[in-house]
């Protein structure tokens, strides 16, 4: 399988974890004036396990370094592809609390939110469990970012929308949060330390990835499926209306989001074994940067609220400062 060997590298990928992870929901923006969110969310889930696949068939099964893809399934124990699997259903629960976020509250703050609070308890949690870079130097960089969030609140307060609304989405924000700070960890522990020479039981990353998306997928089934007839905006949804109302270019614009978000997850995770996991997981979650500046500047969220352009600087530079402290604290 593809192995990297550099922490320049695994930035790189981190990178590349950035802009999928803070562009994926564009699709999502996309459909959403002919689409509920929760028919769009099949469609997701579906483009997130084809392109997982994809990857374990490729790059997962190339080379004379690590297990092929194959194999690694073949010899991996229980209790690893439990934590993959639960992995996804965690990730699965939280990430549509935020699409439903996306869709109340728009980009610019359910992902700021959202995210970076998933960024703060990730980096949090997945250090404690491998300890990996200078930890002053590393939540002195996760502090920078949750200031980003406060500033990211503080102008979403401005914006000329009803107060019963501000609140759903500010809620429901950060319940995704929550249970997003806690995904990767699961996924963290089915998997080898060593990518190289794995440890037996274990899973390499492209098997991991594979595992975490048929638990979204399955997961799916009783999460979305509660969101489609009790919804949290908007009318109730069926299975029927999936087959009756989206046509071939609704349903590929779900599938590409999904690969999106598939691209930076695997690549995500084959960059931790030289960056740590909680490194890996904080540069990744910089994804709260990229969504903003789509929202700002792409989808005008902002227009017409007075009063925010101060706040949105500052949340950038706070950003931009936090994300630079978490690369470096790996260096030292």
């Amino acid at each position: 399988m593809v192995v990297i060997h550099s922490y320049g590298v695994a930035v790189f990928l981190a990178f590349i974890t950035m802009l999928c992870w803070g562009s994926w929901a564009n699709t999502q923006k996309l459909a959403q004036k002919h689409w509920p969110f929760q028919l769009f969310y099949w469609d997701y889930a579906i483009g997130v396990l084809l392109l997982s696949l994809l990857l374990a068939f490729t790059a997962g099964s190339i080379g004379s370094e690590g297990r092929s893809f194959l194999a690694d399934l073949a010899q991996a124990d229980r209790k690893s592809l439990l934590f993959a699997f639960l992995g996804g259903v965690v990730f699965n629960i939280a990430n549509i609390l935020l699409v439903a976020a996306i869709a109340i509250a728009g980009m610019s703050v359910a992902f700021p939110i959202g995210i970076g609070l998933a960024l703060a308890l990730g980096v949090i949690v997945n250090y404690i469990s491998t300890p990996v870079g200078n930890p002053v130097v590393l939540f002195v960089g996760v502090a920078f970012v949750v200031f980003a969030i406060i500033l990211s609140a503080m102008a979403y307060r401005k914006l000329p929308s009803q107060t019963t609304t501000k609140t759903k989405g500010i809620v429901i924000s950060l319940a995704a949060g929550v249970l997003m700070g806690f995904w990767y960890y699961f996924v963290a522990a089915s998997m080898t330390e060593n990518f190289v020479n794995p440890a037996a039981g274990k899973l390499t990353p492209y098997s991991a990835s594979v595992i975490m998306a048929i638990g979204l997928f399955v997961s799916n089934f009783l999460w979305n499926t509660i969101f489609m007839y009790k919804p949290i905006e908007g009318e109730k949804v069926t299975y029927r209306d999936y087959f009756k109302k989206g046509d071939t270019r609704l349903h590929l614009i779900g599938i590409l989001g999904g690969a999106i978000w598939g691209l930076g997850t695997v690549v995500n995770i084959i960059a931790a074994e030289q960056a740590g996991y909680a490194i890996s997981y904080g540069l990744g979650q910089g994804a709260t940067l990229v969504s903003a500046l789509w929202g700002v500047f792409i989808w005008k969220e902002f227009k017409g609220a007075k009063g925010v352009n101060g706040l949105l600087t500052a949340m950038f530079l706070f950003f931009v400062v936090g994300l630079a402290l978490i690369i470096v604290a790996r260096l030292y």
